[in-house]
């Protein structure tokens, strides 16, 4: 997620939140998701008294339709349903900043990680870690779980790439290269293979039996940072995205594992793309991006065109992106919390703001 959060975060950030946690009460647990819905594209349904978090969104992560996990500057971790407006949980995380958060399907566990240089596996019901994986020496900015698996991955501006086993928390491997500043990092489904973005602007492929570079991804040389990726679920195609300034830059590019070449730059972000993400809608196959020009765009995967741009005006930097098979697409942000968006017919509308 590029720089965003990587400056001291010991002040307030600025922003129009004035609930605490306990504003987050909500007033009708009865309202259905499909009341909350909207056609008017200039407004957002607000269905709870406050943000469920205090200061800046910083990761979001998926499970099923509804429910949306989420970190935060504030120190917590909030696993809500959208769909009946309640916070279903709430960990206080960390003594810092939360930098990333992820879930583990097979294992129903939750994942946090932080600028207190320590990542943690949560459960539900339960406010204390199960584990806490420690060694990192600056704030860790990656975080993924390999499916199936219990392998943790973890990413630092430490310049190296960790593989923890998430019973015991023993570290299994650490890969360190000098300069790269991990931004991102991804398990490659149904394979060995797990890919890593930095800020030496190099997109790497590791081989975690033996955290071997097998292959660097390259385009005529990358001249920007790059701050995020994701990959298929049949593991044929990578995104990755990247910074830039007043549009040079700010492009994401899918990748071919097979041919090991891009296949379309998306352009027309004039600022930092922070996240990118794949889509599957309806049996259209999109790559969804949120940048700090204040934007979510959604674009044909396969055309390399960019179907809708959706502006949230006042809501700071875009964060993190994320989306369901549903066509729901929850984007956090600075200063607004986090948006819930629908995905319909080449278009997004507004549902709700949490």
């Amino acid at each position: 997620m590029g720089n965003l959060f990587n400056k001291k975060d010991s002040k307030k950030t600025k922003s129009s939140f004035q609930n605490g946690f306990d504003s987050v009460i909500v007033e009708d647990r009865s309202v259905s998701d499909a009341s909350l819905r909207t056609t008017d594209p200039t407004r957002c349904v607000s269905n709870v008294a406050g943000s469920v978090h205090s200061e800046a969104v910083a990761s979001l992560a998926s499970l099923s339709p509804g429910l949306c996990l989420s970190g935060s500057q504030d120190m917590t971790m909030v696993l809500y349903n959208y769909q009946t407006c309640q916070v279903q949980q709430r960990w206080k995380c960390h003594e810092r900043a939360v930098t990333k958060v992820c879930y583990a399907e097979h294992c129903d566990r939750f994942f946090s990680c932080s600028r207190d240089k320590t990542a943690r596996m949560w459960k539900r019901d339960q406010t204390t870690p199960l584990t806490t994986f420690s060694g990192h020496e600056f704030v860790l900015t990656a975080l993924d779980v390999q499916t199936g698996r219990d392998i943790l991955c973890t990413g630092s501006r430490d310049n190296t790439i960790r593989l923890w086993d998430i019973t015991s928390g023993e570290c299994l491997s650490k890969k360190e290269i000098p300069r790269n500043l991990v931004t991102d990092a991804k398990f490659v489904k149904n394979s060995d293979l797990l890919v890593q973005t930095g800020e030496d602007k190099e997109v790497r492929v590791f081989d975690t039996r033996t955290m071997d570079i097998v292959h660097t991804f390259l385009k005529n040389g990358l001249q920007y940072i790059q701050t995020s990726c994701d990959i298929t679920v049949d593991g044929q195609y990578c995104v990755t995205s990247s910074n830039g300034f007043n549009g040079a830059g700010c492009e994401a590019t899918l990748w071919d594992f097979r041919s090991q070449k891009p296949v379309h730059e998306y352009k027309g972000h004039v600022q930092c793309i922070e996240d990118c993400i794949f889509l599957t809608v309806e049996s259209h196959d999109y790559i969804i991006t949120c940048s700090r020009d204040n934007t979510v765009r959604v674009w044909h995967r396969d055309l390399g065109t960019c179907v809708v741009t959706y502006p949230i005006d006042g809501a700071g930097p875009l964060t993190s992106v994320i989306g369901y098979s549903d066509g729901s697409v929850c984007v956090g942000s600075f200063t607004q919390g986090i948006h819930q968006l629908r995905l319909t017919s080449d278009s997004l509308q507004p549902v709700c703001q949490f």
